[in-house]
């Protein structure tokens, strides 16, 4: 994994383009649960022995690429056990991008028994102090807040969009951290309806909307297909350098209050 370099404690850039960037291999689990016969995953590992807290990664809509896989670097960077999972591992994002929606639509569906293989594997991996969270951007932040009420202990859902009936769907949700864009005309006012449904529900939130900031803003660098890019950045799809570094405390905050202190969380 890239390694946190002299750059300020900001993790190392790499390039990646065109290599593989699966390491690990789920398919036959998953496969036996229902879900991908293929499924892999990026799997970082902070330094040293463990055992670790744990957070699961979710993609967005783009698939698992470099920019995942130095978002997955940095959270174990800062000392979690994180595995990227590959939900479009079977066919790549053209051929699975409509059944993971539909997925994500309905609640259920063979994305959903990807995530749980991939939750209990690092469960089970013997590397993990039990302590597990989730985290996702964009379509995976969709699933991060919906992932919330099954068997984590914290979430951080990055721009992602509120389920159907968001009261049913969060009650009894772990604890949440979100952040969103102001700019981000997909979701306009979605950090303010989150909030209140939360707040009504008696969940434990930290959710902001960043004034600068579009859909993607956590990004490092532009996404998706190139002939595309001019047209997101009229749309204010992209980084924003100026909101990604307190979005990343906040995040890294909430992993360390629920998936580290443990005394203090049991």
């Amino acid at each position: 994994m890239a390694r946190t370099g002299d750059d300020g404690g900001n993790p190392a850039r790499r390039d990646l383009s065109g290599r593989n960037l699966s390491n690990l291999d789920l398919g036959r689990e998953s496969a036996a649960a229902g879900g991908s016969p293929g499924l892999r995953g990026y799997l970082a590992a902070p330094a040293g022995e463990g055992p670790f807290p744990a957070v699961l990664m979710i993609h967005e809509m783009f698939g698992l690429n470099d920019i995942t896989v130095r978002h997955a670097d940095r959270l174990a960077a800062a000392g979690y056990l994180t595995l990227a999972i590959d939900l479009f591992s079977d066919g790549g994002a053209r051929r699975c991008i409509v059944a993971t929606m539909r997925a994500l639509s309905a609640g259920e569906g063979r994305a959903f028994t990807d995530l749980a293989t991939a939750r209990d594997w690092l469960l089970a991996s013997g590397r993990t102090t039990g302590k597990i969270g989730v985290i996702g951007f964009c379509m995976g932040g969709s699933f991060a807040l919906l992932l919330a009420t099954d068997r984590f202990d914290a979430s951080a859902v990055n721009y992602g969009r509120l389920p159907k009936d968001p009261d049913k769907a969060l009650a009894g949700a772990c604890p949440i951290v979100a952040n969103f864009g102001g700019k981000d005309r997909s979701l306009a006012g979605g950090a303010a309806k989150l909030q209140s449904v939360l707040d009504r529900l008696g969940v434990e939130n930290d959710v902001k909307e960043f004034p600068s900031a579009g859909h993607s803003f956590l990004n490092d660098a532009e996404a998706g297909p190139a002939a595309l890019r001019p047209l997101f950045r009229v749309m204010g799809v992209g980084p924003d350098p100026a909101s990604a570094p307190e979005a990343w405390q906040r995040i890294e905050d909430h992993f360390a209050r629920y998936l580290k202190a443990a005394e203090a969380h049991p």
